[in-house]
């Protein structure tokens, strides 16, 4: 299931990034790996801000339907 089902507080493993390439390597940029923990913190307006590494990342709903928990 896509990052987004997730509810703020809940913590998930990355299984799969999908999209296209530019998008796998950008994710994979910001630490977006297989078998990542990713916890979501918050969600606003369609947007998510989750902690992946020890660090906190805004992403807009388009570019978190690609992360696969």
């Amino acid at each position: 299931m896509p990052v987004t089902f997730l509810h703020p507080g809940e913590t998930g493993v990355i299984q799969r990034i999908g999209g296209a390439r530019d998008t796998k390597r950008f994710l994979a940029n910001l630490g977006f790996v297989d078998g990542s923990e990713v916890s979501v913190v918050s969600k606003q307006n369609g947007g998510l801000i989750v902690t992946i590494r020890d660090t906190r990342v805004a992403l807009d709903k388009e570019l978190a339907k690609h992360i696969m928990v």
